[in-house]
């Protein structure tokens, strides 16, 4: 069996999974857009931690940074392998999301440290004017075989940053 079948037929195993849906930009939609993606990862029988703190932040920040009156923001979740893939998007292009690290006298300014903290690797990336999209990945699934030489303990800092 050559190495592209073999491919092909690990794909089929792991199908790609997504659910995608549009939202008003108001605290009830990002409120919706939690509930919507916590009952998706119910479905397909994914934890629902850290992925549903992650969406409500993104999605928290595009209601309320992100937010044009009649321009709605979209939550988008893809499941590829063991990799959850969470983005939202939302039309302000032009304001990017700043990783900042408040004071703890702030009352805001956390959302991205959470979703920094919670997610494997985060970022944006721009889409057709006026839009762009944060998103968020996170590792699901069973932890590879003990055995296989690329396994290694999340916390194993032999293996690097994380990031």
């Amino acid at each position: 069996m050559n190495q592209e079948t073999a491919a092909s037929e690990a794909q089929l195993e792991t199908p790609i999974r997504n659910f995608s849906v549009q939202l008003s930009p108001t605290p009830r939609g990002a409120r919706l857009a939690r509930l919507l993606a916590t009952e998706q990862l119910r479905s397909w029988g994914l934890p629902l931690d850290p992925a549903a703190h992650i969406v409500a932040e993104l999605a928290a920040n595009a209601a309320t940074h992100s937010r044009v009156p009649g321009r709605d923001f979209r939550l988008t979740l893809y499941v590829i392998a063991r990799t959850l893939r969470i983005e939202v998007t939302d039309t302000r292009g032009d304001r990017l999301p700043q990783l900042e690290h408040p004071t703890p006298r702030s009352e805001s300014g956390r959302g991205l440290v959470i979703v920094d903290a919670l997610s494997d690797r985060w970022g944006t990336a721009p889409g057709p004017y006026p839009r762009k999209t944060v998103w968020a990945e996170c590792e699901v699934g069973p932890p590879p075989e003990p055995d296989c030489p690329c396994s290694g303990a999340r916390g194993d800092l032999s293996q690097g940053p994380r990031r």
